[in-house]
């Protein structure tokens, strides 16, 4: 299974940025794709995730800000995954890792469960 990360950077406080993830070379039909981040000095957060039936779960901090969707082309064992966020608040701050897990869909602390993910894009908003 291959992810490759796009986006991130840095915008001041209230801007917005676009994470993208593409991941590849998997054979399950059920799955659950998306982000969790970790800001230095602190524990790793879920961020969202989407499911192979759509079903999305978000963190409460995002929750009105930030906006999972995915590639509709549902091509067997390829998918891309997007996070538009929107309304960036220092706390934001932090480096965010695609993850993709298999097997089931989306459910609370999906992204501690065995799967894979990459090196992750940081974003830094500032004050």
């Amino acid at each position: 299974v291959h992810l490759v990360e796009s986006g991130g950077g840095s915008v001041p406080s209230g801007g917005s940025l676009n994470l993208s993830c593409e991941v590849s070379g998997y054979t399950y039909d059920t799955y659950c794709m998306g982000w969790f981040r970790q800001a230095p000095g602190k524990e790793r957060e879920g961020v969202a995730g989407i499911a192979s039936d759509d079903n999305i779960m978000y963190s409460d901090f995002v929750k009105g800000r930030f906006t999972i969707s995915q590639d509709n082309a549902k091509v067997n064992g390829k998918n891309t995954v997007y996070l538009q966020m929107n309304n960036l608040k220092p706390e934001d701050t932090a480096r965010y890792y695609c993850r993709a897990v298999f097997g089931d869909r989306c459910s609370e602390s999906w992204w501690r469960r065995a799967g894979y993910w990459e090196q992750g894009i940081q974003v830094t908003v500032s004050s």
